[in-house]
Protein backbone atom coordinates (compact mmCIF):
# COMPACT_ATOMS: atom_id res chain seq x y z
CA UNK A 1 0.00 0.00 0.00
CA UNK A 2 1.64 3.44 -1.14
CA UNK A 3 2.00 5.84 1.89
CA UNK A 4 0.83 9.19 2.35
CA UNK A 5 1.92 11.96 0.09
CA UNK A 6 4.83 14.11 1.14
CA UNK A 7 4.03 17.47 1.91
CA UNK A 8 6.46 18.78 -0.85
CA UNK A 9 4.56 15.90 -2.84
CA UNK A 10 1.51 17.23 -2.11
CA UNK A 11 2.87 20.72 -2.97
CA UNK A 12 3.25 20.07 -6.42
CA UNK A 13 0.43 17.61 -7.41
CA UNK A 14 -0.69 20.09 -9.57
CA UNK A 15 1.94 19.49 -11.90
CA UNK A 16 0.86 15.67 -12.33
CA UNK A 17 -2.21 16.63 -14.87
CA UNK A 18 -1.32 17.53 -18.28
CA UNK A 19 -3.93 19.81 -19.09
CA UNK A 20 -2.59 22.29 -16.08
CA UNK A 21 1.01 21.85 -17.30
CA UNK A 22 0.26 22.55 -20.83
CA UNK A 23 -1.47 25.90 -19.95
CA UNK A 24 0.70 26.96 -17.66
CA UNK A 25 3.56 26.85 -20.30
CA UNK A 26 1.36 28.61 -22.69
CA UNK A 27 0.34 31.12 -20.00
CA UNK A 28 3.76 31.90 -19.32
CA UNK A 29 4.75 32.56 -22.76
CA UNK A 30 1.88 34.98 -23.11
CA UNK A 31 2.19 36.72 -20.17
CA UNK A 32 6.09 36.89 -20.65
CA UNK A 33 5.12 38.46 -24.31
CA UNK A 34 2.56 41.27 -22.62
CA UNK A 35 5.01 41.88 -19.91
CA UNK A 36 8.05 42.57 -22.44
CA UNK A 37 5.69 44.81 -24.61
CA UNK A 38 4.95 46.76 -21.28
CA UNK A 39 7.74 47.75 -21.25
CA UNK A 40 8.62 48.68 -24.55
CA UNK A 41 5.36 50.49 -24.80
CA UNK A 42 6.59 52.42 -21.43
CA UNK A 43 9.38 53.71 -22.46
CA UNK A 44 8.68 54.21 -26.25
CA UNK A 45 5.62 56.86 -25.01
CA UNK A 46 7.66 58.72 -22.35
CA UNK A 47 10.63 59.43 -25.28
CA UNK A 48 7.93 60.83 -27.24
CA UNK A 49 6.28 62.96 -24.94
CA UNK A 50 8.36 63.03 -22.05
CA UNK A 51 5.14 63.81 -19.90
CA UNK A 52 3.89 61.07 -17.38
CA UNK A 53 0.46 61.81 -17.70
CA UNK A 54 1.27 59.70 -21.05
CA UNK A 55 2.36 56.72 -19.41
CA UNK A 56 -0.79 56.51 -17.26
CA UNK A 57 -3.14 56.94 -19.89
CA UNK A 58 -1.68 54.06 -21.65
CA UNK A 59 -3.43 52.26 -18.61
CA UNK A 60 -6.20 53.69 -19.33
CA UNK A 61 -6.68 52.63 -22.64
CA UNK A 62 -6.44 48.94 -21.44
CA UNK A 63 -8.71 49.76 -18.38
CA UNK A 64 -11.62 51.20 -20.48
CA UNK A 65 -12.54 48.23 -22.76
CA UNK A 66 -12.65 46.16 -19.50
CA UNK A 67 -15.11 48.60 -17.92
CA UNK A 68 -17.77 48.59 -20.80
CA UNK A 69 -17.46 44.58 -21.62
CA UNK A 70 -16.77 43.20 -18.50
CA UNK A 71 -20.63 41.71 -18.12
CA UNK A 72 -20.66 39.87 -21.33
CA UNK A 73 -17.05 38.96 -21.57
CA UNK A 74 -17.93 36.66 -18.35
CA UNK A 75 -21.51 35.29 -20.20
CA UNK A 76 -18.99 34.63 -22.73
CA UNK A 77 -16.82 32.76 -20.75
CA UNK A 78 -19.57 30.53 -19.07
CA UNK A 79 -21.42 29.69 -22.33
CA UNK A 80 -18.56 28.44 -24.34
CA UNK A 81 -16.15 26.46 -25.05
CA UNK A 82 -13.24 27.75 -22.83
CA UNK A 83 -10.16 26.63 -24.30
CA UNK A 84 -11.28 27.25 -27.65
CA UNK A 85 -12.22 30.91 -26.14
CA UNK A 86 -8.32 30.76 -24.77
CA UNK A 87 -6.91 29.87 -27.98
CA UNK A 88 -8.78 32.86 -29.68
CA UNK A 89 -7.19 35.41 -26.95
CA UNK A 90 -3.77 34.16 -27.14
CA UNK A 91 -4.34 34.69 -31.21
CA UNK A 92 -5.36 38.63 -30.62
CA UNK A 93 -2.67 39.32 -28.14
CA UNK A 94 -0.27 38.09 -31.43
CA UNK A 95 -1.92 40.56 -33.55
CA UNK A 96 -1.53 43.09 -31.29
CA UNK A 97 2.22 42.39 -30.61
CA UNK A 98 2.29 42.46 -34.81
CA UNK A 99 0.26 45.81 -34.50
CA UNK A 100 2.81 47.10 -32.47
CA UNK A 101 6.00 46.19 -34.42
CA UNK A 102 4.14 47.71 -37.72
CA UNK A 103 3.88 50.74 -35.97
CA UNK A 104 7.36 50.66 -34.46
CA UNK A 105 9.13 49.86 -38.04
CA UNK A 106 7.00 53.01 -39.45
CA UNK A 107 8.78 55.35 -36.97
CA UNK A 108 5.81 57.15 -35.60
CA UNK A 109 6.02 60.47 -33.52
CA UNK A 110 2.84 60.34 -31.93
CA UNK A 111 0.95 58.16 -29.12
CA UNK A 112 -1.91 58.33 -30.51
CA UNK A 113 -2.03 54.77 -32.45
CA UNK A 114 0.28 52.97 -29.37
CA UNK A 115 -3.23 54.09 -27.51
CA UNK A 116 -5.37 52.68 -30.48
CA UNK A 117 -3.12 49.07 -30.13
CA UNK A 118 -3.55 49.13 -26.46
CA UNK A 119 -7.46 49.92 -26.21
CA UNK A 120 -7.51 46.54 -28.67
CA UNK A 121 -5.59 44.71 -26.21
CA UNK A 122 -7.82 45.90 -23.47
CA UNK A 123 -10.64 44.12 -25.43
CA UNK A 124 -9.20 40.96 -25.99
CA UNK A 125 -7.88 41.56 -22.07
CA UNK A 126 -11.79 41.87 -21.20
CA UNK A 127 -12.08 38.14 -22.02
CA UNK A 128 -8.88 36.82 -21.68
CA UNK A 129 -9.06 37.12 -17.64
CA UNK A 130 -12.10 35.21 -16.86
CA UNK A 131 -11.67 32.69 -19.26
CA UNK A 132 -8.20 31.52 -17.84
CA UNK A 133 -9.36 31.75 -14.29
CA UNK A 134 -12.76 29.79 -14.97
CA UNK A 135 -10.60 27.15 -16.72
CA UNK A 136 -8.05 26.57 -14.46
CA UNK A 137 -10.64 24.33 -12.17
CA UNK A 138 -11.32 22.43 -15.19
CA UNK A 139 -7.74 21.20 -15.06
CA UNK A 140 -7.49 20.07 -11.77
CA UNK A 141 -9.81 18.08 -9.40
CA UNK A 142 -11.27 20.20 -6.73
CA UNK A 143 -9.06 18.87 -4.05
CA UNK A 144 -5.49 19.73 -5.85
CA UNK A 145 -6.88 23.26 -6.42
CA UNK A 146 -5.20 25.02 -3.88
CA UNK A 147 -1.99 24.10 -5.30
CA UNK A 148 -2.86 24.75 -8.77
CA UNK A 149 -3.58 28.37 -7.83
CA UNK A 150 -0.31 29.38 -5.56
CA UNK A 151 1.42 27.42 -8.87
CA UNK A 152 -0.44 29.64 -11.23
CA UNK A 153 0.75 32.27 -9.35
CA UNK A 154 3.88 31.39 -8.86
CA UNK A 155 4.46 30.44 -13.10
CA UNK A 156 2.68 34.47 -13.91
CA UNK A 157 5.12 35.97 -11.83
CA UNK A 158 8.25 33.98 -13.04
CA UNK A 159 6.96 35.61 -16.65
CA UNK A 160 6.98 39.08 -14.96
CA UNK A 161 10.22 38.73 -14.13
CA UNK A 162 11.58 37.09 -17.10
CA UNK A 163 9.37 39.39 -19.25
CA UNK A 164 10.31 42.98 -18.15
CA UNK A 165 14.03 41.97 -17.66
CA UNK A 166 14.09 40.67 -21.52
CA UNK A 167 12.10 43.62 -22.82
CA UNK A 168 14.50 46.49 -21.09
CA UNK A 169 17.64 44.30 -21.87
CA UNK A 170 16.33 43.78 -25.83
CA UNK A 171 15.22 47.14 -26.14
CA UNK A 172 18.85 48.51 -24.95
CA UNK A 173 20.77 46.54 -27.11
CA UNK A 174 18.61 47.02 -30.06
CA UNK A 175 17.98 50.68 -29.47
CA UNK A 176 14.31 50.43 -30.23
CA UNK A 177 11.05 48.48 -29.13
CA UNK A 178 11.43 47.05 -32.67
CA UNK A 179 12.64 43.69 -31.38
CA UNK A 180 10.71 43.31 -28.46
CA UNK A 181 7.26 43.50 -30.29
CA UNK A 182 8.87 40.87 -32.28
CA UNK A 183 9.70 38.59 -29.39
CA UNK A 184 5.95 39.05 -28.06
CA UNK A 185 5.17 38.67 -31.26
CA UNK A 186 6.69 34.93 -31.75
CA UNK A 187 5.87 34.08 -27.41
CA UNK A 188 1.99 34.62 -28.25
CA UNK A 189 1.83 32.44 -31.37
CA UNK A 190 3.58 30.05 -30.11
CA UNK A 191 1.12 30.26 -26.70
CA UNK A 192 -2.21 29.94 -29.25
CA UNK A 193 -0.50 26.72 -30.50
CA UNK A 194 -0.14 25.42 -27.62
CA UNK A 195 -3.40 25.67 -26.02
CA UNK A 196 -4.32 23.42 -28.28
CA UNK A 197 -3.73 20.24 -26.83
CA UNK A 198 -5.29 21.06 -23.70
CA UNK A 199 -8.22 18.35 -22.71
CA UNK A 200 -10.55 19.74 -19.39
CA UNK A 201 -11.66 17.34 -16.73
CA UNK A 202 -15.17 19.32 -15.96
CA UNK A 203 -18.28 18.07 -17.22
CA UNK A 204 -20.02 19.44 -20.26
CA UNK A 205 -21.79 22.74 -18.54
CA UNK A 206 -25.50 23.75 -19.61
CA UNK A 207 -26.09 26.85 -21.49
CA UNK A 208 -27.66 29.44 -19.31
CA UNK A 209 -30.12 31.74 -21.59
CA UNK A 210 -29.27 35.51 -21.80
CA UNK A 211 -31.14 37.41 -19.93
CA UNK A 212 -30.80 40.38 -17.52
CA UNK A 213 -30.85 37.69 -14.84
CA UNK A 214 -27.85 35.70 -15.82
CA UNK A 215 -25.55 38.51 -17.04
CA UNK A 216 -25.60 39.85 -13.63
CA UNK A 217 -25.33 37.04 -11.83
CA UNK A 218 -21.84 37.45 -11.20
CA UNK A 219 -22.73 41.27 -9.39
CA UNK A 220 -25.07 40.12 -7.39
CA UNK A 221 -23.10 36.84 -5.70
CA UNK A 222 -20.49 39.09 -4.95
CA UNK A 223 -22.22 42.23 -3.36
CA UNK A 224 -23.77 39.15 -1.45
CA UNK A 225 -21.18 37.71 0.35
CA UNK A 226 -19.43 40.13 2.53
CA UNK A 227 -15.95 38.42 2.51
CA UNK A 228 -15.53 38.19 -1.02
CA UNK A 229 -16.89 41.86 -1.58
CA UNK A 230 -14.29 43.07 0.59
CA UNK A 231 -11.23 41.37 -0.21
CA UNK A 232 -11.41 42.79 -3.49
CA UNK A 233 -12.59 46.28 -2.88
CA UNK A 234 -9.54 46.52 -0.28
CA UNK A 235 -6.95 45.20 -3.20
CA UNK A 236 -8.83 47.55 -5.66
CA UNK A 237 -8.46 50.33 -3.90
CA UNK A 238 -4.88 49.72 -2.23
CA UNK A 239 -3.69 49.00 -5.31
CA UNK A 240 -4.95 51.92 -7.23
CA UNK A 241 -3.75 54.07 -4.70
CA UNK A 242 -0.54 52.70 -3.80
CA UNK A 243 0.38 51.29 -7.59
CA UNK A 244 3.79 53.23 -9.04
CA UNK A 245 4.26 50.70 -11.91
CA UNK A 246 3.08 53.74 -14.48
CA UNK A 247 5.95 55.46 -12.79
CA UNK A 248 8.52 53.44 -13.50
CA UNK A 249 9.66 54.63 -16.52
CA UNK A 250 10.15 58.02 -14.64
CA UNK A 251 12.21 56.84 -11.80
CA UNK A 252 14.56 55.08 -13.73
CA UNK A 253 15.23 57.74 -16.23
CA UNK A 254 15.13 60.71 -14.01
CA UNK A 255 15.80 60.18 -10.33
CA UNK A 256 17.56 56.85 -10.19
CA UNK A 257 19.60 57.77 -13.64
CA UNK A 258 19.15 54.63 -14.99
CA UNK A 259 18.82 52.82 -18.46
CA UNK A 260 16.02 50.30 -20.15
CA UNK A 261 17.90 47.57 -18.56
CA UNK A 262 17.63 49.30 -15.34
CA UNK A 263 13.65 49.96 -15.77
CA UNK A 264 13.05 46.02 -16.65
CA UNK A 265 14.94 45.23 -13.25
CA UNK A 266 12.43 47.35 -11.35
CA UNK A 267 9.35 46.46 -13.24
CA UNK A 268 10.55 42.27 -12.58
CA UNK A 269 11.49 43.29 -8.58
CA UNK A 270 7.77 42.97 -7.58
CA UNK A 271 7.28 39.79 -9.86
CA UNK A 272 10.85 38.26 -7.67
CA UNK A 273 9.04 39.35 -4.74
CA UNK A 274 5.68 37.85 -5.86
CA UNK A 275 6.68 34.37 -6.90
CA UNK A 276 8.68 33.80 -3.73
CA UNK A 277 5.75 34.43 -2.11
CA UNK A 278 3.36 32.16 -4.20
CA UNK A 279 5.63 29.16 -3.64
CA UNK A 280 6.29 29.79 0.08
CA UNK A 281 2.31 29.62 0.18
CA UNK A 282 2.50 26.36 -1.96
CA UNK A 283 4.17 24.42 0.59
CA UNK A 284 2.91 26.61 3.43
CA UNK A 285 -0.66 27.36 2.34
CA UNK A 286 -2.67 29.70 5.33
CA UNK A 287 -4.44 27.69 7.32
CA UNK A 288 -6.17 30.28 9.82
CA UNK A 289 -6.52 33.94 10.67
CA UNK A 290 -6.53 34.13 6.53
CA UNK A 291 -8.36 37.79 7.07
CA UNK A 292 -5.89 39.37 9.01
CA UNK A 293 -3.14 38.49 7.24
CA UNK A 294 -4.69 39.74 4.46
CA UNK A 295 -4.75 43.02 6.06
CA UNK A 296 -1.75 43.19 7.30
CA UNK A 297 0.38 42.53 3.84
CA UNK A 298 -1.72 45.01 2.39
CA UNK A 299 -0.67 47.47 5.07
CA UNK A 300 3.18 46.32 4.40
CA UNK A 301 2.76 47.03 0.97
CA UNK A 302 1.89 50.12 1.64
CA UNK A 303 4.64 50.68 3.96
CA UNK A 304 6.99 49.53 0.61
CA UNK A 305 5.60 51.86 -1.25
CA UNK A 306 6.46 54.77 0.86
CA UNK A 307 9.91 53.44 1.21
CA UNK A 308 10.61 53.00 -2.90
CA UNK A 309 9.15 56.05 -3.50
CA UNK A 310 11.75 58.46 -0.77
CA UNK A 311 14.76 55.87 -2.62
CA UNK A 312 17.60 57.28 -4.48
CA UNK A 313 19.42 54.25 -5.14
CA UNK A 314 18.81 51.40 -7.32
CA UNK A 315 19.25 48.02 -5.12
CA UNK A 316 16.79 49.83 -2.03
CA UNK A 317 14.23 50.61 -4.58
CA UNK A 318 14.26 46.97 -6.08
CA UNK A 319 14.06 45.59 -2.30
CA UNK A 320 11.53 47.65 -1.81
CA UNK A 321 9.57 46.46 -4.91
CA UNK A 322 10.47 43.26 -4.08
CA UNK A 323 8.13 43.49 -0.94
CA UNK A 324 5.36 45.32 -2.31
CA UNK A 325 5.28 42.05 -5.11
CA UNK A 326 5.58 39.65 -1.69
CA UNK A 327 2.88 41.44 0.25
CA UNK A 328 0.34 41.62 -2.63
CA UNK A 329 0.65 38.60 -3.68
CA UNK A 330 -1.07 37.12 -0.46
CA UNK A 331 -4.34 38.80 -1.00
CA UNK A 332 -4.09 37.92 -4.38
CA UNK A 333 -4.07 33.87 -3.15
CA UNK A 334 -6.50 34.76 -0.39
CA UNK A 335 -9.14 36.60 -3.58
CA UNK A 336 -8.87 33.39 -5.98
CA UNK A 337 -9.16 30.72 -2.86
CA UNK A 338 -12.48 32.81 -2.34
CA UNK A 339 -13.62 33.10 -5.44
CA UNK A 340 -12.85 29.82 -6.82
CA UNK A 341 -13.44 27.88 -4.33
CA UNK A 342 -17.30 29.09 -3.41
CA UNK A 343 -18.43 29.34 -7.01
CA UNK A 344 -19.93 27.04 -9.06
CA UNK A 345 -17.89 25.78 -12.71
CA UNK A 346 -20.89 27.05 -14.68
CA UNK A 347 -20.67 30.57 -13.02
CA UNK A 348 -17.06 31.09 -12.98
CA UNK A 349 -16.71 32.94 -15.81
CA UNK A 350 -19.06 36.04 -14.72
CA UNK A 351 -17.84 36.12 -11.07
CA UNK A 352 -14.25 36.16 -12.19
CA UNK A 353 -15.64 38.66 -14.71
CA UNK A 354 -16.43 41.08 -11.99
CA UNK A 355 -13.29 40.19 -10.14
CA UNK A 356 -11.29 40.75 -13.41
CA UNK A 357 -12.92 44.71 -13.15
CA UNK A 358 -11.38 45.47 -9.76
CA UNK A 359 -8.06 44.01 -10.77
CA UNK A 360 -8.39 46.25 -14.20
CA UNK A 361 -9.17 49.05 -12.10
CA UNK A 362 -6.60 48.68 -9.24
CA UNK A 363 -3.79 48.19 -12.29
CA UNK A 364 -4.90 50.31 -15.57
CA UNK A 365 -7.03 52.73 -13.39
CA UNK A 366 -4.26 52.97 -10.58
CA UNK A 367 -1.75 53.73 -13.52
CA UNK A 368 -3.87 56.64 -14.97
CA UNK A 369 -4.27 57.69 -11.13
CA UNK A 370 -0.67 57.48 -10.93
CA UNK A 371 -0.18 59.83 -14.19
CA UNK A 372 -2.64 62.00 -13.13
CA UNK A 373 -1.08 62.84 -9.82
CA UNK A 374 2.32 62.93 -10.98
CA UNK A 375 1.38 65.34 -13.07
CA UNK A 376 -0.15 67.53 -10.47
CA UNK A 377 2.16 67.01 -7.35
CA UNK A 378 5.60 65.47 -8.79
CA UNK A 379 6.23 62.31 -9.20
CA UNK A 380 7.92 61.25 -5.83
CA UNK A 381 5.19 63.09 -3.29
CA UNK A 382 2.53 61.28 -5.74
CA UNK A 383 3.30 57.66 -4.87
CA UNK A 384 4.14 58.85 -1.09
CA UNK A 385 0.51 60.01 -0.76
CA UNK A 386 -0.56 56.68 -2.36
CA UNK A 387 1.32 54.91 -0.02
CA UNK A 388 -0.47 56.57 2.83
CA UNK A 389 -3.51 56.05 1.02
CA UNK A 390 -3.22 52.27 0.94
CA UNK A 391 -2.75 52.48 4.84
CA UNK A 392 -5.71 54.35 5.79
CA UNK A 393 -7.70 52.33 3.59
CA UNK A 394 -6.60 49.26 5.33
CA UNK A 395 -7.39 50.69 8.25
CA UNK A 396 -11.23 51.73 7.09
CA UNK A 397 -11.60 48.54 5.52
CA UNK A 398 -10.67 46.46 8.85
CA UNK A 399 -13.30 48.31 10.69
CA UNK A 400 -15.93 48.20 8.03
CA UNK A 401 -15.16 44.69 7.03
CA UNK A 402 -15.41 42.82 10.50
CA UNK A 403 -16.39 39.37 8.50
CA UNK A 404 -12.78 39.75 6.42
CA UNK A 405 -11.02 40.94 9.69
CA UNK A 406 -12.33 37.32 11.12
CA UNK A 407 -12.51 35.11 8.44
CA UNK A 408 -9.74 31.95 9.31
CA UNK A 409 -9.79 28.99 6.89
CA UNK A 410 -9.61 29.48 3.04
CA UNK A 411 -11.20 26.17 2.38
CA UNK A 412 -14.24 25.76 4.21
CA UNK A 413 -16.19 28.14 1.40
CA UNK A 414 -16.91 25.17 -1.47
CA UNK A 415 -19.32 26.01 -4.05
CA UNK A 416 -21.70 28.11 -1.88
CA UNK A 417 -23.31 29.49 -4.94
Amino acid sequence: MAGPESPKTSARVAFHYPGFVRFQRARFCIVTSTEMQSVAVGWQVYEITRRPLDLGLTGLAQFLPGILLFLVAGHVADRFERRKLIVLCYSGFALCSALLLCLSLRGINTVYPIYAVLAFLGVIRSLNGPVSRALLPQLVPEEHFPSAIAWASSVFQFATILGPSLGGVVYAAFRGPSAVYTLGLVAATFAAFATLGIKTQSKRRLREPVTRETILAGLRYIWREKVILGSISLDLFAVLLGGSVALLPVYAREILQTDPWGLGLLRSAPGVGAAVMAILLAYKPLKRRAGMTMLWCVAGFGVATILFAVSRSLIVSLAALFFVGATDMVSVIVRQMLIQLGTRDEMRGRVNAVDMVFIGASNELGQFESGLTAQWFGTVPAVVLGGFGTLAVTGLWAWWFPELRRAESLTDRKNQF
